[in-house]
């Protein structure tokens, strides 16, 4: 089946990925390509879930319709599992490798859902969050199964197992949705780096408080890795906009097609860019590696017009080498990017208590071999004071 042309959406949406604070490298890809947006976290090691996650996604965006018929996008992703298992027979990345899937056309009012694992897809409408989708995992059947709780699911030794994905099964299905959604609603889509590192309180709350769906974007994907970041973390945020707001727009967008509105609206973006730029600056900072220690930079990183956009704020006393190899690369390489100063100082607080309970193990652990061993010098040196007592009484 040839690949079909979608028309031009009008949805608003905005998207991240981040490789996290742990892994070396992201096995996670996405599609955002309206109607269509996909997200797929890719499982089997390096170079192989990374692998399938690719395939799923190139595969899926090709053989999607154009439209919202959720038939055909589960058929694109039943296309997707069998790609990949064709890859793994043929060398490609490895066997046993797979990936979720949550794969989503949104057609003005109209929301279709095919979704394979952990992915999730939620729908924020008038101030409450809702699961769209079910999680294809052990944790998720215990659950229902009034095993356990989602609070002891957190910790469960086996909470990482997936009972579906692609790449598995030649005969897997996924699951499909048809919803009906309303102007205002807003989609989200993402890995469970998100939803491990987040709360569905604090995802809802982030969604309902930043218009911006790019800007929504970042801030759950540097909420998920401020928390801790131990998986990869990607985030779609789709705005739902509907015929009635797609008509007013356009007729707004004739009436007000003047000269005097042209030049109007373009001093109005020089001044906006101008003091956006000022503002993100304002209340952006990133983390980097200098001389051996974090550094805060204040700003945003890289240069403007062959400025620097940002200033050393603070060279913290903490030690670039004391940290997880995955956090220490990304400071010494791309940098960490946070919402402002104060998180970032709340990053290096969470390093210094990282670094000192690690030192604290250490210490406690060079104690015990240290008692342990003066433990055995007393028995040996008793063993041997015992015999010569002995050969004193035989004289």
């Amino acid at each position: 089946m040839a690949a079909r042309k979608r028309k031009t959406a009008y949805t608003t949406f905005g998207s991240r990925t981040d490789v996290g604070c742990v892994r070396d490298h992201n096995e996670d890809s996405l599609v955002v390509a309206p109607p269509l947006f996909v997200v797929c976290d890719g499982m089997g090691g390096h170079a192989a879930g990374e692998v399938a996650s690719e395939i799923a996604v190139r595969v899926i965006e090709n053989r999607a319709p154009a439209h919202a018929d959720v038939e055909e996008l589960g058929q694109a992703v039943e296309e997707a599992n069998l790609a990949i298992i064709r890859a793994a027979h043929e060398g490609r990345g490895r066997e046993g490798m797979g990936t979720t899937c949550t794969a989503a056309i949104l057609e003005n009012e109209r929301l279709v859902i095919a979704q394979v694992g952990d992915s999730r897809a939620y729908l924020l409408s008038k101030g409450r969050l809702q699961q769209l989708t079910r999680d294809h995992s052990l944790m998720a059947d215990l659950i229902e199964a009034g095993h356990i709780t989602k609070e002891e699911a957190k910790v469960h030794p086996q909470r990482s197992v997936i009972t579906r994905a692609l790449g598995s099964d030649p005969r897997m299905l996924p699951d499909l949705f048809e919803i009906d959604v309303n102007p205002g609603d807003r989609l989200l889509i993402c890995s469970d780096g998100l939803t491990t590192m987040l709360s569905d309180e604090e995802i809802a709350q982030i969604l309902a408080r930043t218009p911006d769906p790019q800007l929504c974007a970042r801030q759950l994907v540097n909420a998920a890795v401020g928390a801790g970041g131990y998986d990869n973390v990607t985030v779609i945020v789709a705005d739902v906009t509907g015929f009635t707001e797609v008509r007013r727009r356009k007729l707004t967008r004739k009436t007000r097609i003047t000269a005097f509105f042209i030049l109007a609206l373009l001093a109005a973006i020089i001044a906006a860019a101008v003091y956006g730029f000022n503002f993100a600056s304002d209340h952006s900072a990133y983390l980097m590696e200098q001389d051996g220690k974090v550094a805060i930079y204040q700003g945003l990183q890289g240069e403007m017009l062959g400025l620097s956009s940002s200033h050393l704020y603070d060279l913290t006393d903490v030690a670039v080498d004391d940290l997880q190899p995955g956090v220490a690369n990304r400071l010494r390489t791309d940098g960490i990017k946070v919402d402002g100063v104060e998180a970032a100082e709340a990053l290096v607080d969470s390093y210094r208590a990282e670094i000192a309970a690690k030192q604290q193990a250490e210490a406690d652990q060079q104690a015990a071999a240290e008692e342990a061993k003066t433990a055995k010098e007393a028995d040996e040196a008793g063993a041997s004071v015992t015999p010569s007592a002995q050969g004193g009484d035989a004289q």
